[in-house]
């Protein structure tokens, strides 16, 4: 079973920057096309970032141009660089696989706020 883990995240300022970062259990990760998905209270959860196992990525048009998505196979890990933030980026921020197959993390909550 894999197990993930989100980190990062916290309170930003708009136009400001913030990262987040997922860690993956089981020795399968770099197999695996992943993603950044997010939730907003009130709203259904959406992919906004996919990366393939290739490196290969694509974005939400609400977020492309300002988030970058990337991977550390070494290390099991997937990264979100999140720039020029907005208040309608705040929402808890989730990793799984794209499309998701494993059981969800706590996700890690983006605040933003002037």
């Amino acid at each position: 079973q894999v197990q993930l883990v989100e980190s990062g995240g916290g309170l930003g300022q708009p136009g400001g920057s913030l990262s987040v970062s997922c860690v993956a259990s089981g020795s399968m990760f770099r197999a695996y096309a992943m993603g950044w998905y997010r939730q907003a209270p009130g709203n259904q959860r959406e992919l906004v970032a996919g990366i393939t196992s290739g490196g290969n990525t694509n974005y939400a048009a609400s977020v492309k141009g300002r988030f970058t998505i990337s991977r550390d196979n070494a290390k099991n890990t997937v990264y979100l660089q999140m720039n020029s933030l907005k208040p309608e980026d705040t929402a808890v921020y989730y990793c799984n696989t794209d499309p998701n197959m494993f059981p969800w993390g706590q996700g890690t909550q983006v605040t933003v706020s002037s």
